[in-house]
């Protein structure tokens, strides 16, 4: 039999294209090209394996002389080597070879991830496709355990530690993401809870802590009913409790902005910058448009307004920062336009009424809500953020230069 291209419907609902070099006794010879997710994917591949069957070059016709075989020399396999090997040394140098004790099923895991992150079944795939052979999927599955326990999650966290140069006092990213499981019953972990995706099925809550620059230092599992405030003052003294850390300043967006969790972290002695939701203009922000009238807002504008301590909740004296973006101004008065423009043909009824908050609906009759409109222009380009632990005085240029990074 020649050789030939052949294409199988994979269990990830993917096509392979194979090249099969020869079927004796019904055993193949064959060499898998790649998994194509469209038809556009699909004839690359099939190009691709033509080019290798005839190895880029057609027949040498000699005089005298038979061919050995028929057809040109097959490309028994291929290997990504650059790729694997610059990932192998960024795995080795970062310390996660000897944190995880050179257990090479993980390392596989992890290359996998990067190159095409996609189910733990279909990493075999990935790593075969990229030249490496893998573990069988019943190893991966014997090492599971081992992964889940938080000696070795620690371990992972003290090889990161380093790479961020921590000290006596570190400045830390928090944020929080959910991920689903497609069953029908939580088990006390794994529980339906709140999902941006509005999805109902059992989750787990996950908390990553990241340095300044982004890079990972530490990662925890939560129930997915947790509620996402609750979740923070724990890894945060996991994470002084692991590295020796006294002080700690944490970088957070409004989602993480209850006022209990702001005051529970402020009495465990730590420090806090967060996103701050605006419900109405600021009185520093009116105050500088009327103080400027007809001006444009300069960009990287800083204004900042004191909140003196209460002894009602324990709270202690806080300072909230208001920076101004020219481009985020653009983008969002750009959304408030389309937005208005939407609620207005809303309104005259040349559209149906969908979720708008500018078309405001009283009794029988709706109308455009001109005053959240106004509202929302004067807001547009500002971003607050809630700070304890810096005094402004301490902060002014590390505040400018942060508040610029985290916009």
């Amino acid at each position: 039999m020649a050789p030939h291209i052949r294409t199988v419907k994979t269990s990830s609902g993917a096509r392979a294209v194979q090249i099969v070099y020869s079927n004796r006794a019904g055993k193949r010879t064959m060499e898998h090209v790649g998994s194509a997710h469209d038809n556009a994917e699909l004839e690359l591949l099939k190009a691709a394996a033509r080019q290798r069957l005839s190895a880029g070059q057609g027949l040498l016709d000699l005089p005298g002389l038979a061919p050995r075989v028929d057809g040109p020399l097959p490309i028994r396999s291929s290997r990504m080597g650059h790729l694997v090997d610059a990932l192998s040394e960024a795995y080795r140098v970062l310390g996660l070879e000897q944190a995880s004790g050179g257990d090479e099923v993980f390392k596989q895991l992890v290359l996998a991830r990067i190159i095409e992150p996609t189910s733990k079944l279909d990493s075999a795939r990935v790593l075969a496709e990229a030249g490496v052979a893998s573990a069988s999927y019943a190893t991966l599955k014997r090492r599971l355990p081992v992964y889940a326990t938080q000696a070795f999650r620690a371990g992972l966290a003290g090889a990161c530690a380093p790479r961020a140069a921590l000290g006596p006092a570190a400045l830390v990213l928090y944020d929080v993401s959910t991920l689903y499981f497609e069953t029908d019953a939580g088990d006390g972990f794994r529980e339906p809870g709140f999902s941006k995706e509005r999805r109902l099925d059992p989750q787990v809550t996950i908390g990553l802590l990241t340095d300044a620059s982004g890079f990972p230092l530490m990662v925890n599992a939560f129930e997915g009913n947790k509620a996402e405030t609750a979740t923070m003052l724990p890894v945060l003294r996991s994470f002084q409790a692991a590295h020796g850390i006294t002080g700690v300043t944490v970088v957070a967006d409004a989602g993480m902005l209850s006022r209990g969790n702001q005051i529970a972290i402020e009495q465990a002695g730590l420090s806090f910058i967060l996103g701050a939701r605006t419900a109405s203009v600021p009185y520093v922000i009116a105050q500088w448009l009327r103080e400027h009238p007809d001006e444009p807002v300069p960009d990287g504008l800083l204004l900042t307004e004191s909140m003196p301590a209460s002894n009602s909740d324990g709270r202690g004296h806080w300072w909230v920062y208001y920076r101004y973006s020219h481009d985020r101004g653009r983008r969002t008065l750009k959304g408030i336009t389309e937005q208005v423009t939407k609620a207005e043909k809303a309104v005259a009824g040349k559209v149906p009424v969908k979720r708008n908050r500018f078309v405001r609906l009283h009794g029988g009759t709706r109308s455009v809500n001109r005053d959240l409109e106004a509202k929302a222009r004067t807001l547009a380009g500002w971003k607050g953020y809630a700070d304890v632990g810096v005094m402004p005085t301490e902060s002014s240029s590390f505040a400018s230069s942060l508040l610029s990074a985290v916009s």
